[in-house]
């Protein structure tokens, strides 16, 4: 890949995850000439990429960089980083952020590739981190989000995404760091909306693929596509996120991907549903997260707590951990209360 012009002041990166997402961020990085220390959690993929040069477990067929080395231990990869970039489920980040705590740098900045909401908590990412590092990270905290498959990135094919944080200056660094000639990056001060929108799309995804598994139609799947974005709006301009994040990259743009995408993980999941197979058969075979099933119950109970009104998201919920028919859903959605479609209130 070739570096466009303008080079980051960040020059030490530490990617922390190596499925297929962190080993293609850390992989685009290392093209660039930047050294990335990887760290990786199953031993046969960290020898895998040591002795061959590739991840065959989660990216089998991209050739990886010389400048990535991956490594076992916090200590090796954390060790005088100016970036980490977090790319982990989300039912295991706040684990790995106290984990890897005592050999961070000071200092250090933290980008979040991670896409999901604690289910304990109903904190984003971001939150989780303020709650284990201290309110001070705030202010070298972003996150990345947007339409974009990791086989596709890791293949050089175009891609746009968002690198959101409350220090613009600090996401503007970002920027000039990722981007190539295939990827592009833009920027944006909404951490909140970045999050929100790039956690609740994977469950409007299920949702998709269910619809697409029962044969449905276009016209459904389209149908829910443009309401999952009025859920995602309504709750997120109700925990300060601006309307407009929601309407760009970060939003319908990860919404229409992974709503309509063969590679989507998280339709994949809806589709078989549809088909009829269990959700325990489904995940039980999938050797990387779909993170929308946890997400599911989070952005459930985010919802009532909130107090906006999510009806594809609960009828998500219901089929995934209350076995409801999704048949019998689709026809709750379909027969709910007619509504005015635009007038702010009754989305």
């Amino acid at each position: 890949m070739r570096e466009r012009e303008g080079v980051s002041e960040i020059r030490n990166v530490a990617v922390i995850g190596a499925g297929s997402w962190g080993t293609t961020l850390a992989n685009l990085l290392a093209g660039k000439g930047i050294p990335v220390d990887l760290w990786v959690r199953e031993e046969e993929v960290y020898h895998q990429i040591r002795r061959e040069g590739v991840n065959g477990v989660f990216l089998p067929g991209v050739s990886l960089a010389p400048g990535l080395r991956a490594v076992r231990t916090y200590e090796a990869a954390l060790r005088n980083k100016d970036l980490v970039l977090l790319v982990i489920p989300s039912h295991v980040f706040r684990g790995v952020l106290e984990e890897m705590a005592p050999a961070l740098e000071p200092g250090a900045c933290l980008l979040a590739a991670t896409k999901g909401i604690e289910n304990e908590t109903l904190m984003i990412m971001s939150q989780v981190a303020e709650s284990v590092l201290g309110p001070g990270v705030m202010a070298r905290f972003a996150c990345l989000a947007g339409p974009s498959f990791a086989r596709e990135v890791s293949r050089e094919m175009p891609t746009a995404v968002t690198i959101a944080s409350p220090d613009i200056r600090l996401a503007e660094r970002l920027q000039r760091l990722f981007s190539t000639d295939a990827f592009r990056v833009y920027t944006s001060d909404d951490l909140v909306g970045a999050q929100l929108a790039g956690a609740l799309k994977n469950v409007i995804a299920i949702a998709a693929g269910a619809v697409d598994g029962l044969r449905m139609g276009s016209n459904a799947r389209a149908a829910l596509i443009t309401r999952g974005l009025a859920e995602i709006t309504r709750l997120g301009v109700v925990m300060g996120a601006n309307p407009h994040t929601l309407s760009g990259l970060a939003g319908i743009g990860d919404l229409v991907l992974t709503c309509t995408g063969d590679l989507s993980r998280n339709r994949t999941v809806g589709l078989k549903i549809g088909e009829g197979m269990a959700l325990d058969e489904i995940t039980g075979g999938m050797r990387m997260v779909a993170e929308g099933v946890r997400t599911a119950r989070s952005a459930y109970e985010l919802g009532k707590k909130m107090g906006v009104e999510m009806p594809i998201i609960r009828q998500v919920y219901h089929v995934l951990y209350k076995e409801k028919d999704p048949r019998e859903a689709v026809k709750e959605l379909m027969t709910r209360e007619l509504k005015v479609e635009l007038e702010y209130g009754s989305l």
